[in-house]
């Protein structure tokens, strides 16, 4: 009958197939197993084939569908194990490429240090956002719209806006904190911020700070004090001794800034202290009356300070680096030196 041939016409194909690379054996699996295969209709040929030769029909058929699928799955290990053969030359004993492993850049490792010292005292971190409006970063802080404290800061504005800002300090984040919570309130507010300066080896229009708060009742001027005294040692070293001067913010009253003896043993030393020995590292202050019921507080009942520092200027005293761009170069012959710096 025409059936058995066929099914010998196949088998014979099947078992003279050589698929040479993946594509072809593709087309062989299409051909023999596949949805729409050319064996799948023969068995619709069962009922014309004669009740005597059923039996052999089906072994025929059964046998036809299995070498198709060992002589598939043959040809696929072969190709497996080919494939593995091409990479066998790979001495997989021998130690690998070493993997450069990066640094922590210098302000982060400044940040982190100023924020552990901190928050072994029991100041905790608070954060927000760097678009600001205009009463949270100035009016709110004792800065009214003509006052000349603002003359103090040129301020990145949104375009078309003169309500929103690039912040231009992390006190903003101080204002907000005052505003949904109650005292007493003990934060540090590290960040980003940015104001429209000449970018000089000494300044950029984009910086680091970290500012600090504390309001509760009876907080006095010598609690900062000796707050800022216990930074500048766990900072600078035990036997670091500080100094304040008088000097003027909007959003505290007295204010003052805090000088750290850094010495004159060397060249160095006389540059960045101007020959006195004494390098100013933060501003300080007891926060304004005005500044507490702007936000809610009655001035009355607490009294609080605040204080605030550059990060990229701790982190060029710590580390001796005298050119504040060096920080935003990306330059790895630069970043590579702070590996375990902290």
């Amino acid at each position: 009958m025409e059936v058995f041939e066929l099914i010998n016409n196949l088998q014979s194909e099947i078992t003279a197939a050589s698929p040479e690379n993946a594509e072809q054996l593709e087309l062989f699996r299409i051909r023999f197993l596949g949805s729409k295969n050319v064996i799948k209709p023969i068995f619709s040929e069962m009922k014309n084939v004669p009740n005597d030769r059923k039996k052999e029909f089906g072994q025929l058929l059964n046998a036809l569908k299995e070498n198709a699928e060992n002589k598939f799955k043959l040809i696929q290990e072969t190709f497996e194990v080919k494939a593995d053969g091409e990479s066998s030359d790979i001495d997989v004993t021998a130690p690998g490429f070493p993997y450069l492993q990066g640094s922590r850049h210098p302000i982060s490792l400044a940040m982190e240090r100023i924020i552990q010292i901190f928050t072994k005292i029991g100041f905790v971190i608070a954060e927000d956002r760097e678009i600001e409006d205009d009463w949270h970063n100035f009016t709110a802080l004792n800065t009214p719209d003509d006052h000349p404290a603002r003359d103090m800061q040129d301020t990145f504005y949104l375009q078309n806006s003169t309500e929103m800002l690039l912040r231009t300090h992390t006190s903003s984040v101080q204002t907000r904190v005052m505003t949904s919570q109650k005292p007493p309130i003990r934060i540090i507010a590290p960040g980003r911020v940015y104001r429209n300066e000449t970018i000089s080896a000494r300044s950029h229009c984009q910086f680091h700070q970290i500012e600090g708060l504390y309001i509760d009742k009876k907080v006095s001027f010598a609690d900062m004090r000796q707050t800022l005294l216990y930074f500048a040692r766990e900072m600078y070293g035990p036997d670091t001794k500080i100094r304040m001067r008088p000097s003027y913010f909007p959003f505290t009253e007295p204010s003052a800034e805090v000088d750290v003896y850094w010495g004159l043993k060397d060249e160095t030393d006389y540059r960045i202290t101007k020959g006195t020995g004494w390098l100013e590292v933060l501003g300080c202050g007891m926060v304004d009356p005005a500044v507490l019921s702007n936000c809610g507080i009655d001035p009355d009942e607490y009294t609080g300070f605040a204080f605030g520092m550059g990060i990229e200027r701790q982190a060029m005293l710590l580390h001796r680096i005298s050119d504040i761009r060096l920080f935003f170069e990306n330059d790895v012959r630069f970043l590579k030196q702070f590996s375990g710096a902290l």
